[in-house]
């Protein structure tokens, strides 16, 4: 049976890319392990995150389905969010756009230098809500160690919930550790029931922080949103730096900002268009024509 080929769009924030589908007139009928191989770098055409464009609803301009390369769902995404409300702006000429995610609405603005600003919403703190497997009645530090237990070369991270499971590793030399050899192991340590995304932060002075992150279910990426979003609040909460501060990752900056008046999580940050094509009908099952 000939498969149609379904159009998308590929973008990235910071490096940090997504392969976009429009499943607004319809659903395509993928299922996780079809994502999986449309998203494999080897298999497909390779992402960090498969984004699916679906009606919104409740006042949002669009629901935004985040998928990562495995397959699962994730909650949030936050340079995925500027690439999303940078196409809704366009199609409808609105500067500020709703985009509703499963962890909810997102309020965004295109500002005229192009970059995009996310209101992420309001971090949640409590040990419950990242969730934890046990209760921690302080969350800027839980009990969590890589190495001896005398001696361990990383512990005690700060975790958050930014619409994702958040822990961040607070270290003085952010290259002495290999990132790629313990992530794996921290996300999905037993402490996160929903796996986590494991970040490594190196205060740089009280506005700069930099960050490099091991992505739940999608490994080291260039940039993580959301990642830098727990940062920022994990550093501002520790009394590491102030509640504005530019979160340096591999792929470039984000300015966040930790909002006083509402405590919502204001992010900051360019959008690119790297181009557009289809996926080749070899990577559709049947049940997507």
């Amino acid at each position: 049976m000939t498969q149609r080929e379904i159009p998308f769009r590929k973008m990235n924030g910071l490096g940090n890319d997504f392969i976009i589908v429009d499943a607004r007139q319809g659903p395509l009928g993928l299922m996780p392990a079809d994502i999986a191989r449309i998203a494999g770098r080897e298999t497909g055409i390779g992402c960090d995150q498969f984004i699916a464009l679906m009606p919104g609803k409740g006042g949002a301009d669009v629901f935004m389905r985040i998928f990562n390369p495995d397959g699962s769902e994730a909650g949030a995404c936050g340079n995925a969010t500027r690439c999303i409300a940078d196409i809704v702006a366009h199609e409808t000429g609105k500067r500020d756009v709703v985009v509703e995610t499963i962890a909810g609405c997102l309020a965004c603005t295109l500002n005229d230098d192009g970059t995009v600003s996310v209101d992420m919403g309001a971090p949640k703190l409590a040990w419950d809500q990242i969730p934890l497997a046990e209760e921690f009645r302080d969350t800027r530090a839980i009990e969590l160690q890589v190495g001896p237990i005398d001696a361990p070369v990383l512990h005690s991270p700060a975790v958050a919930n930014m619409g994702n499971p958040h822990a961040v590793f607070f270290t003085d030399d952010l290259d002495a550790h290999d990132l790629a050899a313990i992530g794996p192991m921290l996300e999905n340590h037993p402490v996160f029931p929903d796996r986590a995304n494991i970040s490594l932060a190196q205060v740089l002075d009280r506005d700069t922080v930099r960050v490099r992150v091991w992505e739940r279910g999608a490994g080291l990426t260039l940039a993580c949103g959301s990642g830098a979003c727990a940062v920022a609040v994990s550093a501002a909460r520790k009394r590491l730096t102030g509640r504005k501060v530019t979160v340096e990752l591999p792929g470039g900056p984000l300015l966040i900002e930790w909002r006083e008046s509402d405590d919502h999580v204001i992010m900051t940050g360019p959008v690119t268009y790297d181009y557009e094509s289809t996926i080749p009908a070899s990577l559709l099952p049947e049940t997507a024509a």
